[in-house]
Protein backbone atom coordinates (compact mmCIF):
# COMPACT_ATOMS: atom_id res chain seq x y z
CA UNK A 1 0.00 0.00 0.00
CA UNK A 2 1.46 3.37 -1.03
CA UNK A 3 2.31 6.25 1.25
CA UNK A 4 -0.35 8.30 -0.49
CA UNK A 5 -3.06 5.82 0.50
CA UNK A 6 -2.01 6.17 4.13
CA UNK A 7 -1.91 9.94 3.78
CA UNK A 8 -5.42 9.94 2.33
CA UNK A 9 -6.70 7.94 5.29
CA UNK A 10 -5.03 10.32 7.69
CA UNK A 11 -6.50 13.36 5.96
CA UNK A 12 -9.96 11.79 5.87
CA UNK A 13 -9.79 11.01 9.59
CA UNK A 14 -9.25 14.71 10.32
CA UNK A 15 -11.89 15.98 7.89
CA UNK A 16 -14.37 18.21 9.73
CA UNK A 17 -16.82 18.01 6.83
CA UNK A 18 -16.70 14.22 6.45
CA UNK A 19 -20.16 13.71 8.00
CA UNK A 20 -21.74 15.78 5.24
CA UNK A 21 -21.04 13.03 2.73
CA UNK A 22 -23.88 10.97 4.20
CA UNK A 23 -26.34 13.72 3.25
CA UNK A 24 -25.83 13.01 -0.47
CA UNK A 25 -26.85 10.17 -2.77
CA UNK A 26 -23.56 8.72 -4.00
CA UNK A 27 -22.43 5.45 -5.54
CA UNK A 28 -21.60 2.80 -2.95
CA UNK A 29 -18.13 1.32 -2.66
CA UNK A 30 -14.62 2.63 -3.04
CA UNK A 31 -14.45 2.33 -6.83
CA UNK A 32 -16.73 5.27 -7.70
CA UNK A 33 -15.33 8.79 -7.53
CA UNK A 34 -17.45 11.76 -8.58
CA UNK A 35 -15.33 14.77 -9.53
CA UNK A 36 -17.80 16.60 -11.76
CA UNK A 37 -19.59 18.71 -9.19
CA UNK A 38 -18.36 21.78 -11.05
CA UNK A 39 -20.82 20.78 -13.80
CA UNK A 40 -23.60 19.09 -11.83
CA UNK A 41 -23.63 18.64 -8.08
CA UNK A 42 -24.65 15.35 -6.49
CA UNK A 43 -28.20 14.80 -5.25
CA UNK A 44 -28.79 15.77 -1.59
CA UNK A 45 -30.64 12.92 0.10
CA UNK A 46 -33.43 15.18 1.39
CA UNK A 47 -34.54 16.37 -2.04
CA UNK A 48 -36.64 13.41 -3.36
CA UNK A 49 -39.06 13.41 -0.41
CA UNK A 50 -39.41 17.19 -0.59
CA UNK A 51 -40.16 17.11 -4.30
CA UNK A 52 -42.73 14.36 -3.75
CA UNK A 53 -44.45 16.56 -1.15
CA UNK A 54 -44.45 19.51 -3.53
CA UNK A 55 -45.97 17.41 -6.31
CA UNK A 56 -48.41 15.25 -4.37
CA UNK A 57 -49.60 17.55 -1.57
CA UNK A 58 -48.82 21.14 -2.49
CA UNK A 59 -49.71 20.84 -6.17
CA UNK A 60 -51.92 17.72 -6.07
CA UNK A 61 -54.06 18.65 -3.05
CA UNK A 62 -53.69 22.33 -2.25
CA UNK A 63 -53.30 23.37 -5.87
CA UNK A 64 -53.70 27.17 -6.30
CA UNK A 65 -53.78 27.65 -2.52
CA UNK A 66 -50.10 26.74 -2.34
CA UNK A 67 -49.09 30.13 -3.69
CA UNK A 68 -50.01 31.45 -0.26
CA UNK A 69 -50.28 28.46 2.08
CA UNK A 70 -47.09 26.73 0.90
CA UNK A 71 -45.13 29.92 0.36
CA UNK A 72 -44.71 29.57 -3.38
CA UNK A 73 -45.06 33.28 -4.02
CA UNK A 74 -42.24 34.30 -1.68
CA UNK A 75 -39.87 31.48 -2.74
CA UNK A 76 -37.58 33.59 -4.99
CA UNK A 77 -36.65 35.98 -2.18
CA UNK A 78 -36.75 33.36 0.59
CA UNK A 79 -34.37 31.03 -1.23
CA UNK A 80 -32.27 34.00 -2.24
CA UNK A 81 -31.77 34.77 1.43
CA UNK A 82 -30.50 31.21 1.93
CA UNK A 83 -27.96 31.64 -0.83
CA UNK A 84 -26.90 35.10 0.34
CA UNK A 85 -24.57 33.98 3.19
CA UNK A 86 -22.78 31.61 0.81
CA UNK A 87 -21.79 34.56 -1.40
CA UNK A 88 -21.19 37.01 1.43
CA UNK A 89 -24.37 39.04 1.10
CA UNK A 90 -26.87 40.32 3.63
CA UNK A 91 -30.52 39.37 3.27
CA UNK A 92 -32.73 41.17 0.78
CA UNK A 93 -30.22 41.38 -2.07
CA UNK A 94 -30.52 38.01 -3.85
CA UNK A 95 -33.50 36.81 -5.85
CA UNK A 96 -33.74 33.32 -7.36
CA UNK A 97 -35.20 32.61 -10.78
CA UNK A 98 -34.53 32.27 -14.50
CA UNK A 99 -31.28 30.90 -15.94
CA UNK A 100 -27.78 32.25 -15.50
CA UNK A 101 -27.90 33.50 -19.07
CA UNK A 102 -31.09 35.48 -18.51
CA UNK A 103 -29.69 36.95 -15.31
CA UNK A 104 -26.45 37.96 -17.04
CA UNK A 105 -28.58 39.82 -19.57
CA UNK A 106 -30.63 41.55 -16.88
CA UNK A 107 -27.55 42.47 -14.87
CA UNK A 108 -25.44 43.74 -17.76
CA UNK A 109 -28.13 45.87 -19.39
CA UNK A 110 -29.15 47.10 -15.95
CA UNK A 111 -25.53 48.01 -15.23
CA UNK A 112 -25.24 50.04 -18.43
CA UNK A 113 -28.46 51.87 -17.60
CA UNK A 114 -27.21 52.69 -14.11
CA UNK A 115 -23.94 53.98 -15.52
CA UNK A 116 -25.75 55.98 -18.20
CA UNK A 117 -28.13 57.78 -15.89
CA UNK A 118 -25.69 58.56 -13.09
CA UNK A 119 -22.16 58.10 -14.36
CA UNK A 120 -21.55 54.83 -12.55
CA UNK A 121 -21.83 53.23 -9.15
CA UNK A 122 -19.99 55.94 -7.20
CA UNK A 123 -20.22 59.25 -9.06
CA UNK A 124 -23.83 60.36 -8.87
CA UNK A 125 -22.99 63.47 -10.95
CA UNK A 126 -21.59 61.45 -13.84
CA UNK A 127 -18.22 61.70 -15.53
CA UNK A 128 -16.96 64.92 -17.08
CA UNK A 129 -14.10 65.71 -19.42
CA UNK A 130 -11.40 68.35 -18.89
CA UNK A 131 -13.79 71.10 -20.10
CA UNK A 132 -16.46 69.99 -17.66
CA UNK A 133 -18.76 68.46 -20.29
CA UNK A 134 -20.67 65.29 -19.53
CA UNK A 135 -18.98 62.16 -20.89
CA UNK A 136 -21.13 59.34 -22.22
CA UNK A 137 -20.31 55.89 -20.86
CA UNK A 138 -20.60 53.82 -24.00
CA UNK A 139 -18.26 50.86 -23.54
CA UNK A 140 -18.64 47.43 -21.96
CA UNK A 141 -15.61 45.43 -20.90
CA UNK A 142 -16.11 41.66 -20.95
CA UNK A 143 -13.85 38.85 -19.81
CA UNK A 144 -12.21 37.60 -23.01
CA UNK A 145 -11.82 34.14 -21.46
CA UNK A 146 -15.43 33.92 -20.32
CA UNK A 147 -17.87 31.05 -20.76
CA UNK A 148 -19.21 31.46 -24.31
CA UNK A 149 -22.78 32.37 -23.30
CA UNK A 150 -21.61 35.34 -21.26
CA UNK A 151 -19.78 36.61 -24.32
CA UNK A 152 -22.80 36.10 -26.57
CA UNK A 153 -25.05 37.98 -24.17
CA UNK A 154 -22.53 40.76 -23.67
CA UNK A 155 -22.42 41.25 -27.45
CA UNK A 156 -26.21 41.41 -27.62
CA UNK A 157 -26.39 43.78 -24.63
CA UNK A 158 -23.84 46.06 -26.29
CA UNK A 159 -25.91 46.19 -29.49
CA UNK A 160 -29.09 46.94 -27.55
CA UNK A 161 -27.55 49.70 -25.45
CA UNK A 162 -25.46 51.28 -28.19
CA UNK A 163 -22.21 50.40 -26.44
CA UNK A 164 -18.95 49.18 -27.87
CA UNK A 165 -17.89 45.78 -26.57
CA UNK A 166 -14.26 45.35 -25.62
CA UNK A 167 -13.01 41.86 -24.66
CA UNK A 168 -10.06 41.94 -22.26
CA UNK A 169 -8.51 39.46 -19.87
CA UNK A 170 -9.20 40.08 -16.18
CA UNK A 171 -5.57 41.08 -15.69
CA UNK A 172 -5.98 43.79 -18.35
CA UNK A 173 -9.08 45.34 -16.79
CA UNK A 174 -7.38 48.02 -14.61
CA UNK A 175 -5.51 49.44 -17.61
CA UNK A 176 -8.53 49.12 -19.92
CA UNK A 177 -10.91 51.11 -17.69
CA UNK A 178 -11.68 54.67 -18.72
CA UNK A 179 -14.29 57.37 -18.21
CA UNK A 180 -16.19 55.78 -21.08
CA UNK A 181 -16.54 52.39 -19.34
CA UNK A 182 -20.14 51.68 -18.37
CA UNK A 183 -19.99 48.11 -17.11
CA UNK A 184 -17.50 45.28 -16.62
CA UNK A 185 -18.55 41.61 -16.79
CA UNK A 186 -16.09 39.18 -15.23
CA UNK A 187 -15.95 35.55 -14.13
CA UNK A 188 -14.81 34.87 -10.57
CA UNK A 189 -13.31 31.50 -11.57
CA UNK A 190 -12.28 30.54 -15.10
CA UNK A 191 -14.36 27.55 -16.15
CA UNK A 192 -11.55 25.94 -18.16
CA UNK A 193 -8.50 26.35 -15.93
CA UNK A 194 -9.96 26.88 -12.46
CA UNK A 195 -8.06 30.17 -12.10
CA UNK A 196 -9.52 32.38 -9.37
CA UNK A 197 -9.53 36.05 -10.32
CA UNK A 198 -8.96 38.85 -7.81
CA UNK A 199 -12.53 40.00 -7.15
CA UNK A 200 -11.66 42.53 -4.41
CA UNK A 201 -8.97 44.34 -6.43
CA UNK A 202 -10.84 44.27 -9.74
CA UNK A 203 -14.09 45.43 -8.14
CA UNK A 204 -12.23 48.31 -6.50
CA UNK A 205 -10.70 49.30 -9.83
CA UNK A 206 -14.09 49.26 -11.55
CA UNK A 207 -15.60 51.34 -8.75
CA UNK A 208 -12.76 53.87 -8.87
CA UNK A 209 -13.37 54.30 -12.60
CA UNK A 210 -17.05 55.03 -11.93
CA UNK A 211 -18.26 51.95 -13.80
CA UNK A 212 -20.58 49.17 -12.63
CA UNK A 213 -19.26 45.70 -11.83
CA UNK A 214 -21.04 42.47 -12.79
CA UNK A 215 -19.58 39.17 -11.57
CA UNK A 216 -20.42 35.65 -12.73
CA UNK A 217 -20.10 33.34 -9.70
CA UNK A 218 -21.02 30.03 -11.33
CA UNK A 219 -17.72 28.32 -10.48
CA UNK A 220 -17.13 29.90 -7.08
CA UNK A 221 -20.39 30.07 -5.12
CA UNK A 222 -20.49 27.17 -2.69
CA UNK A 223 -16.78 26.43 -3.11
CA UNK A 224 -15.06 29.47 -1.64
CA UNK A 225 -15.78 32.81 0.06
CA UNK A 226 -16.99 35.50 -2.33
CA UNK A 227 -17.62 38.56 -0.13
CA UNK A 228 -20.05 40.49 -2.32
CA UNK A 229 -20.99 43.01 0.37
CA UNK A 230 -17.52 43.25 1.86
CA UNK A 231 -15.92 44.11 -1.47
CA UNK A 232 -18.64 46.40 -2.80
CA UNK A 233 -19.72 44.33 -5.79
CA UNK A 234 -22.59 46.02 -7.64
CA UNK A 235 -24.31 43.12 -9.43
CA UNK A 236 -23.66 39.38 -9.56
CA UNK A 237 -25.23 36.26 -11.04
CA UNK A 238 -24.70 32.57 -10.59
CA UNK A 239 -26.11 29.11 -11.17
CA UNK A 240 -27.20 26.70 -8.45
CA UNK A 241 -26.63 23.28 -10.02
CA UNK A 242 -22.87 23.09 -9.50
CA UNK A 243 -21.43 23.51 -5.98
CA UNK A 244 -24.88 24.41 -4.58
CA UNK A 245 -26.25 21.01 -5.73
CA UNK A 246 -29.65 22.32 -6.79
CA UNK A 247 -30.22 19.79 -9.59
CA UNK A 248 -30.10 19.87 -13.40
CA UNK A 249 -31.38 23.17 -14.71
CA UNK A 250 -32.13 24.51 -11.25
CA UNK A 251 -32.87 28.24 -11.25
CA UNK A 252 -30.08 30.77 -11.08
CA UNK A 253 -29.90 33.91 -8.94
CA UNK A 254 -29.32 37.63 -9.26
CA UNK A 255 -27.61 39.83 -6.66
CA UNK A 256 -28.34 43.56 -6.65
CA UNK A 257 -26.48 45.60 -4.06
CA UNK A 258 -28.83 47.40 -1.67
CA UNK A 259 -27.54 50.83 -2.65
CA UNK A 260 -28.37 50.19 -6.31
CA UNK A 261 -31.74 48.52 -5.99
CA UNK A 262 -33.80 51.67 -6.51
CA UNK A 263 -31.76 52.40 -9.66
CA UNK A 264 -31.78 48.91 -11.13
CA UNK A 265 -33.80 49.12 -14.34
CA UNK A 266 -34.32 45.57 -15.57
CA UNK A 267 -34.60 45.09 -19.34
CA UNK A 268 -37.16 42.34 -18.63
CA UNK A 269 -39.91 44.03 -16.59
CA UNK A 270 -42.30 41.13 -16.04
CA UNK A 271 -45.50 41.10 -14.05
CA UNK A 272 -43.76 39.31 -11.20
CA UNK A 273 -41.48 42.28 -10.63
CA UNK A 274 -44.29 44.81 -10.60
CA UNK A 275 -44.99 46.71 -7.40
CA UNK A 276 -48.60 45.50 -7.71
CA UNK A 277 -48.34 42.22 -9.61
CA UNK A 278 -52.05 41.45 -9.31
CA UNK A 279 -53.13 44.99 -10.07
CA UNK A 280 -52.81 44.20 -13.78
CA UNK A 281 -52.02 47.84 -14.49
CA UNK A 282 -50.99 48.99 -17.94
CA UNK A 283 -48.07 51.03 -16.63
CA UNK A 284 -45.02 49.38 -15.11
CA UNK A 285 -43.85 50.27 -11.60
CA UNK A 286 -40.94 48.14 -10.34
CA UNK A 287 -41.17 46.42 -6.99
CA UNK A 288 -38.94 47.55 -4.17
CA UNK A 289 -35.74 45.70 -3.34
CA UNK A 290 -34.37 42.59 -4.98
CA UNK A 291 -37.85 41.57 -6.16
CA UNK A 292 -37.48 43.89 -9.12
CA UNK A 293 -35.12 41.26 -10.51
CA UNK A 294 -38.04 38.87 -10.96
CA UNK A 295 -39.67 38.44 -14.37
CA UNK A 296 -42.33 35.80 -14.83
CA UNK A 297 -43.99 33.06 -12.80
CA UNK A 298 -41.40 31.21 -10.66
CA UNK A 299 -40.50 27.65 -11.69
CA UNK A 300 -41.76 26.15 -8.45
CA UNK A 301 -40.81 22.49 -8.85
CA UNK A 302 -37.11 23.10 -9.46
CA UNK A 303 -37.04 26.08 -7.12
CA UNK A 304 -38.33 24.11 -4.13
CA UNK A 305 -35.99 21.23 -4.96
CA UNK A 306 -33.19 23.78 -4.71
CA UNK A 307 -34.51 25.00 -1.38
CA UNK A 308 -34.36 21.46 0.00
CA UNK A 309 -30.85 20.99 -1.42
CA UNK A 310 -29.61 24.11 0.36
CA UNK A 311 -30.40 22.53 3.73
CA UNK A 312 -27.10 20.62 3.55
CA UNK A 313 -25.38 23.95 4.26
CA UNK A 314 -26.81 24.22 7.75
CA UNK A 315 -23.96 24.42 10.23
CA UNK A 316 -21.32 24.68 7.49
CA UNK A 317 -19.02 27.67 7.15
CA UNK A 318 -17.80 28.63 3.71
CA UNK A 319 -14.34 29.14 5.23
CA UNK A 320 -14.22 25.46 6.23
CA UNK A 321 -15.29 24.52 2.72
CA UNK A 322 -12.53 26.63 1.24
CA UNK A 323 -9.89 25.12 3.53
CA UNK A 324 -10.89 21.60 2.50
CA UNK A 325 -11.10 22.56 -1.16
CA UNK A 326 -7.52 23.76 -1.15
CA UNK A 327 -6.39 20.65 0.74
CA UNK A 328 -8.17 18.40 -1.79
CA UNK A 329 -6.70 20.13 -4.82
CA UNK A 330 -3.23 20.24 -3.25
CA UNK A 331 -3.41 16.51 -2.55
CA UNK A 332 -4.69 15.74 -6.04
CA UNK A 333 -1.79 17.61 -7.63
CA UNK A 334 0.61 15.75 -5.33
CA UNK A 335 -0.91 12.40 -6.31
CA UNK A 336 -0.85 13.27 -10.01
CA UNK A 337 2.83 14.20 -9.75
CA UNK A 338 3.51 10.80 -8.14
CA UNK A 339 1.30 8.48 -10.21
CA UNK A 340 1.24 10.01 -13.69
CA UNK A 341 4.34 9.52 -15.88
CA UNK A 342 6.28 12.72 -16.30
CA UNK A 343 5.31 14.77 -19.33
CA UNK A 344 1.91 13.11 -19.88
CA UNK A 345 -0.15 15.94 -18.35
CA UNK A 346 0.30 19.65 -17.76
CA UNK A 347 -1.61 21.42 -15.00
CA UNK A 348 -3.40 24.60 -16.14
CA UNK A 349 -4.58 25.35 -12.62
CA UNK A 350 -2.51 27.86 -10.64
CA UNK A 351 -0.36 26.53 -7.83
CA UNK A 352 -0.91 29.57 -5.62
CA UNK A 353 -3.96 29.22 -3.38
CA UNK A 354 -5.10 32.80 -3.93
CA UNK A 355 -5.36 32.08 -7.65
CA UNK A 356 -7.08 28.69 -7.49
CA UNK A 357 -10.75 27.80 -7.49
CA UNK A 358 -12.06 24.34 -6.58
CA UNK A 359 -11.09 22.44 -9.71
CA UNK A 360 -7.95 21.16 -11.38
CA UNK A 361 -7.55 21.28 -15.14
CA UNK A 362 -4.96 19.08 -16.80
CA UNK A 363 -3.89 19.39 -20.41
CA UNK A 364 -3.51 15.93 -21.87
CA UNK A 365 -3.11 14.41 -25.32
CA UNK A 366 -6.29 12.56 -26.37
CA UNK A 367 -8.06 14.04 -23.34
CA UNK A 368 -11.47 12.94 -24.62
CA UNK A 369 -10.40 9.30 -24.85
CA UNK A 370 -8.65 9.44 -21.50
CA UNK A 371 -11.79 10.79 -19.82
CA UNK A 372 -13.89 8.04 -21.36
CA UNK A 373 -11.52 5.46 -19.85
CA UNK A 374 -11.64 7.19 -16.48
CA UNK A 375 -15.43 7.14 -16.48
CA UNK A 376 -15.44 3.45 -17.46
CA UNK A 377 -13.37 2.81 -14.35
CA UNK A 378 -15.66 4.84 -12.10
CA UNK A 379 -13.78 8.14 -11.98
CA UNK A 380 -16.12 10.81 -13.31
CA UNK A 381 -14.69 14.15 -14.39
CA UNK A 382 -15.24 15.96 -17.65
CA UNK A 383 -13.51 16.92 -20.87
CA UNK A 384 -13.21 20.36 -22.45
CA UNK A 385 -12.07 20.69 -26.04
CA UNK A 386 -9.53 20.40 -27.33
CA UNK A 387 -7.32 18.79 -24.70
CA UNK A 388 -8.40 19.54 -21.12
CA UNK A 389 -9.37 17.10 -18.37
CA UNK A 390 -11.38 18.90 -15.66
CA UNK A 391 -11.81 17.61 -12.12
CA UNK A 392 -14.13 19.43 -9.74
CA UNK A 393 -13.78 19.04 -5.98
CA UNK A 394 -16.95 19.52 -3.95
CA UNK A 395 -15.78 19.55 -0.32
CA UNK A 396 -19.15 18.52 1.11
CA UNK A 397 -18.96 15.03 -0.37
CA UNK A 398 -15.50 14.46 -1.90
CA UNK A 399 -12.91 12.81 0.36
CA UNK A 400 -9.17 12.40 0.17
CA UNK A 401 -9.41 8.69 -0.63
CA UNK A 402 -11.47 9.70 -3.67
CA UNK A 403 -8.70 12.04 -4.73
CA UNK A 404 -5.97 9.41 -4.35
CA UNK A 405 -7.93 6.83 -6.35
CA UNK A 406 -8.71 9.29 -9.15
CA UNK A 407 -5.06 10.21 -9.60
CA UNK A 408 -3.95 6.58 -9.36
CA UNK A 409 -6.41 5.46 -12.07
CA UNK A 410 -5.34 8.37 -14.25
CA UNK A 411 -1.73 7.26 -13.83
CA UNK A 412 -2.58 3.68 -14.78
CA UNK A 413 -4.37 4.82 -17.92
CA UNK A 414 -1.56 7.11 -19.00
CA UNK A 415 1.15 4.68 -17.99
Amino acid sequence: MSDLVFKARELDSGDQLADKRAEFVLDAGDEAVYLDGNSLGALPASVPARVEDVVRRQWGELRIRSWDESGWWTAPERIGDRIAPLVGAAAGQVVVGDSTSVNVFKALVGAVRIAGESGGSRDSQGSRDSQGSRVSRDEILVDATTFPTDGYIAESAARMTGCALRPVTPAQVPDALSDRTAAVLLNHVDYRTGRLHDLPALTAAVREAGAVSVWDLCHSAGALPVGLDEHGVDLAVGCTYKYLNGGPGSPAYLYVRTGLQDRFDSPLPGWNSHAEPFGMRGDYEPAAGAARGRVGTPDILSMLALEAALEVWEGVSIEAVRAKSLALTDFFLECVATYVPQGRVESLTPVRHEERGSQVALRCRDAGGVMRQLIERGVVGDFRRPDVLRFGFTPLYVGFADVERAARVLGEILG
